[in-house]
Parts: structure tokens; C-alpha cells; sequence
């Protein structure tokens, strides 16, 4: 072979591609960002419209760009199949039923409702009405990808996504089944090959629940049995690669095989492995859909109709935060948890790319309709990250956070230092027991959404002189610091037992060397994480499994003091350190 051909167009593009996968993923989530937004711009830079039209002139950029980017779209395909099979795992029927107000109520308003009346607008301005119901819905998905790292789960906004999203999730089968059932006769075939389609496709998906149910369990099984990685691999490929062509045989789209199969092998016992295995394809295999996707981005055609463009994402935008943040607020919402979620579930979704791949190979709309709505959910997608910190903008303002009460008893107050989620259970059992208490942190976010569900909270900086005087640290019982920050922890502690010799100071462990670092620096207490859930995990299992609990609780004490020598050696203390947990006092 001669050296020339090493560099062949294929291997090109596949260095291209897997350099692009090296340096997007880490660099973005180095910054929080999505590697969705990466994927996408890595495809306008590599593409035909970027620096692809430059390669007559400089030749060597031919080994930095996509040479043939028609030979990707199969790889494109198989990603999509393989997101909708991954998306088809993650779904849980015990998930759904906790969330079943939210995701069959607000979740099945904001898709219907949205997708609705898009496709009305769409028809009027001159779509027929197959592309405008596909252009509807596509435009109203909302990124699962982008927007559910940002919002979380836990927090009334991030509930609030989560809900929509799952229905979104379980309203892509249907959408796509009707996109592919009406492929066939998108030309002039009618109602009678759609219906043809429908019942065949109908059949399809029956017997592949039927036979799945029954089939799926005992292939795992087999694979999990010869303790192969690439057994599970080859059978988990083998299931969604042969319910994509059934699925495909009969005249529906693919992916439609791909998420039914994903929730099949969500019901077994082996879903998590295949997740774990199946991931690092599936992020690969989106990745190059999504540089698909950016390759079909001109940046001379958005500057060309940059006002059309423009109008279509603000509209777009606009509409779907309105309706998201009324149909939020008709629910009970807050203002600002309605104004918040409506923003951050703004722009469109990487699904709607999928959606309209789907609507453009049923030619259901043109392939400049698809490039069309492509850009701008490209764009959309881009701006997530600022559509979430302008919803906590106008969160606060339609609905400041109340502030906190000025003091009039003149008594001190336990001072928490971190309001995130073991300062936050600290606080709640100190209100419990009628024990005053204030919380300082250094996270706005996490003040204003303490704040909005009742937390006594305030701004600050505790490293910083004056701020935990403010709060009158001189007076106060005791301090307890919650940030799993070890280093800021240790000086913290170190400082107050300076300034405030009798100050109580209970203090967050990661470990038993920090411990022992924290006692060194004068922390009255210091409660390893991972000491008390280890010696709490012990006690559960021990009593469970029917060991006598004073023989449990002699063990704990032993492994107690044990743990106190170890503390009292490794910090060169002059006493031993009290540890405490939930069955008995050291």
C-alpha cells in the first residue's frame, strides 16, 4: 500500500470526526456547556460552508474538514437510531408514575397545545398541512440534553422541566409513527396506503412487544453468563439494529424500532448494563449526527436572510415561553418558577433535528424548509445556556426572594455556612427542635431558591472578614460549616478558633485525614462522611440479616474507637475527638 493512501478520504473523516469528539467533549464540559452546542459549531467549521470552501485554495485544510459529507449520513442515521434507543432506556414507568400529575398534565398541554398551534400558524403562512403538523411538533420539543443538567431535578423548576420533558420523551413514538406512516404515500398514495401503513406498522409493534418480553430476558441472560462485555454489546446492537429494519420493513421510520427496543430492555434486569455499555457509542454516534446538522449551516445564508431568521427564532423563543409559563402558572406555579421554566424551556430540542430528518426523508417538507428550521433550532439551541441565566433574571424580578426577617429577640443564632443539600438538612432539623438559625452562602441560585422555600438565608461570603460578623458570630451558640471544600473548610475553621476561642465549631469531613486536619485547626467537631454512612450502612445490614442490636451497637463502639485512635494519631492531638452517629454517642 502506498503511503499516500494512509491518508484516504474515509480515514480523513474519521480523524476529523474522533479529534472533534476529543477536544468538544472535554473543553465544553471543562466550562458546563453542553457538548450538543460543540458538536454543532465543530460542524459549520469542518463543513461545506466553512472551511471546506477554502480547501481549493489551501490543500491542506483538506486534512482538517469533512471531504464527503453525503458519506456520513448513514453514521447520522445510526446515531439518531441509537439516542432514540438510549432515550427509550432511560424511561422508567416508576419515574412516570411519580411524576404523573405533572407529566400527563403540564407535560401533554405544553407538547399538544405548542405543537398545535404551530402547525396552524404554519399552515397559514402557506405549509401544507402534513409539513406544518411535523414542523409544529418538531419546534415544540425542548432540549432534554441542554436544559436538564442547567435546571436539575430537584428544585420546582427543574420538576417542573423534568415532566415535560418525559412526556416529550414518550410522545416521540407516536409523532414519529405518524411521520412514518404517512412516507409512504407522502406523494399521491392517500389515505388508503396510510391506513395500509398504520395496521402493518400496528402488527409490527405488537409482535415485537409480545416476542420482546418473552425473547429479551433469556438473551441477557445467555450473554450475562459468559461474563463478556462484547457479548452484551453484540446482543444489545443485534436488538436494535433488528427492530429498526422490522420497523423499517413495514414503512415506518427506523428510530421507531430503536425506542421501542430500549423500552423493552428497560423492563429487564439488564437495562443498566447495556446503558453503561451502549453510552460511549451513543455520544459518539449523536456527536457526528449533530456535525451533520452544523455542515448543513450557512453562514452566508443566515447573513442573507439574517431578518427572516432572526424573526423566526424570537418567535419561536416568545411563544414557547409564554405558553410553557401560563400553563405552569394555571397549575399553581409560582410566578417565578413559571417565568424561569418558560425561558429555560424556550428553544427548541436536538430532537427536533431528529423530527425534522424524519418529516424531510418522508417528504413531508422541502429539503430548504428543513435547512430552514434546522438553523434556527440550531441557534436555539446555542442560546440555552443564556436562556437559563435570563430566566433567573426575570425569576427575580416578577418574584423577589423574601428577605430576611431583621432580628428583634437580640438572641444569638446558630450560623450554617453552605445552603446546599446538607446545609439545607441541618437547617431543618435546627427549626424542628426551635433553634434559631441563619444560613450564609456564597451562591445566589442556591440563596434564592432557600429563600423561596422558606429557609432563613442570606448572601455572603463566610471567608471574607465582616460577613459572619454581620450576622453576630460573637453571639452565636455555635457555627457549622456544610461546603464540601476541604482546603476553604480547614482555613475557615482555623480562623474562627483565632478570633473566637469558645465558639462551638461543628465542621463537615470528607474523610478521616480531613477530620484529623479539621480537629488540628480547632474544630470541636468534625463528622467524616464516609465514617458515619459506612458504620450506619453496617448497623442497617447487621440488623436486617438478624444480629442481636447490642451486639451491633458493641461492634460500632469498638469500630468507633478505633477511628478515634486513628483521628487522635493522625492529627498529633492531645485528646481523643468525639464521633457521633445515629445509634450511639462516642
Amino acid at each position: 500500500m502506498a503511503s499516500g493512501d494512509l491518508a484516504s478520504p474515509a480515514i480523513s473523516d474519521a480523524l476529523v470526526i474522533l479529534g472533534a469528539a476529543g477536544l468538544v467533549i472535554p473543553v465544553f464540559t471543562r466550562f458546563r456547556i453542553t457538548p450538543v452546542i460543540g458538536f454543532i459549531l465543530i460542524g459549520i467549521a469542518v463543513g461545506p460552508y466553512g472551511l471546506g470552501q477554502l480547501v481549493f485554495e489551501r490543500p491542506w485544510l483538506e486534512h482538517i474538514t469533512i471531504s464527503d459529507p453525503e458519506a456520513l449520513e448513514p453514521f447520522a442515521e445510526f446515531g439518531i437510531i441509537l439516542l432514540l434507543f438510549a432515550i427509550g432506556l432511560e424511561l422508567s414507568f416508576k419515574r412516570l408514575w411519580q411524576l404523573r400529575r405533572l407529566v400527563f398534565g403540564l407535560g401533554a398541554a405544553e407538547l399538544l397545545i405548542g405543537g398545535v398551534i404551530l402547525a396552524i400558524v404554519l399552515s397559514m403562512m402557506g405549509q401544507f398541512w402534513t409539513g406544518a403538523l411535523a414542523l409544529g411538533f418538531a419546534l415544540a420539543f425542548s432540549s432534554t440534553a441542554i436544559v436538564l443538567p442547567i435546571s436539575g431535578t430537584s428544585s420546582p423548576v427543574g420538576r417542573a422541566a423534568l415532566s415535560m420533558l418525559l412526556f416529550e420523551d414518550i410522545m416521540i413514538v407516536p409523532i414519529v409513527f405518524i411521520l412514518g406512516a404517512m412516507a409512504p404515500n407522502a406523494a399521491s398514495e392517500g389515505w388508503e396506503g396510510l391506513v395500509t401503513t398504520l395496521w402493518q406498522g400496528a402488527a409490527v409493534i405488537a409482535v415485537m412487544m409480545i416476542a420482546g418480553r418473552i425473547a429479551l430476558p433469556r438473551l441477557f441472560a445467555q450473554a450475562a453468563r459468559t461474563k463478556s462485555p462484547e457479548l452484551f454489546l453484540a446482543a444489545a446492537m443485534l436488538v436494535v439494529i433488528g427492530a429498526s429494519l422490522a420497523t423499517a420493513a413495514v414503512g415506518l421510520s427506523p428510530i421507531v424500532g430503536a425506542l421501542i427496543a430500549g423500552l423493552l430492555i428497560a423492563e429487564t434486569e439488564y437495562h443498566q448494563e447495556v446503558e453503561g455499555i451502549m453510552e460511549p457509542f451513543k455520544g459518539l454516534a449523536l456527536g457526528i449526527f449533530l456535525i451533520t446538522v452544523g455542515m448543513t449551516i450557512d453562514l452566508a445564508t443566515i447573513w442573507e436572510y439574517f431578518g427572516l431568521i432572526a424573526t423566526a427564532v424570537i418567535g419561536v423563543l416568545l411563544f414557547k415561553a409564554v405558553l410553557t409559563g401560563v400553563l405552569l402558572r394555571l397549575m399553581g406555579a409560582r410566578r417565578s418558577t413559571a417565568a424561569e421554566t418558560g425561558i429555560l424551556m424556550a428553544s427548541p430540542s436536538e430532537t427536533t433535528l431528529i423530527v425534522l430528518t424524519a418529516a424531510s426523508s418522508a417528504l413531508l417538507i422541502q429539503p430548504g424548509t428543513a435547512q430552514f428550521w434546522q438553523i434556527v433550532t440550531a441557534i436555539g439551541l446555542t442560546v440555552t445556556p443564556l436562556l437559563a441565566r435570563l430566566g433567573r433574571i426575570v425569576a427575580r424580578r416578577v418574584e423577589p426572594a423574601p428577605e430576611l426577617p431583621a432580628d428583634d429577640d437580640g438572641k444569638g443564632k446558630v450560623i450554617v455556612v453552605g445552603i446546599g443539600r446538607v446545609g439545607r438538612l441541618v437547617a431543618q432539623m435546627l427549626k424542628a427542635h426551635d433553634k434559631p438559625y441563619v444560613a450564609i452562602d456564597s451562591d445566589a441560585d442556591l440563596i434564592e431558591y432557600a429563600k423561596r422555600e422558606g429557609y432563613r438565608a442570606t448572601f455572603g461570603d463566610a471567608a471574607r472578614g465582616g460577613s459572619l460578623a454581620r450576622l453576630g458570630v460573637e453571639n452565636a451558640p455555635a457555627i457549622v460549616l456544610t461546603m464540601d471544600e476541604p482546603v476553604l473548610a480547614a482555613r475557615l475553621v482555623s480562623k474562627l478558633r483565632s478570633e473566637y476561642p469558645d465558639l462551638l465549631i461543628v465542621s463537615r469531613a470528607r474523610d478521616i485525614a480531613h477530620a484529623a486536619e479539621l480537629y488540628r485547626a480547632g474544630a470541636s467537631h468534625a463528622v467524616p462522611e464516609t465514617l458515619e454512612a459506612a458504620l450506619q450502612l453496617s448497623e442497617a445490614v447487621l440488623v436486617d440479616i438478624g444480629v442481636a442490636m447490642g451486639p451491633v451497637i458493641a461492634s460500632i463502639h469498638e469500630k468507633r474507637d478505633e477511628f478515634r485512635d486513628l483521628i487522635e494519631k493522625e492529627g498529633a492531638l492531645s485528646y481523643k475527638p468525639k464521633l457521633r452517629s445515629s445509634t450511639v454517642d462516642g
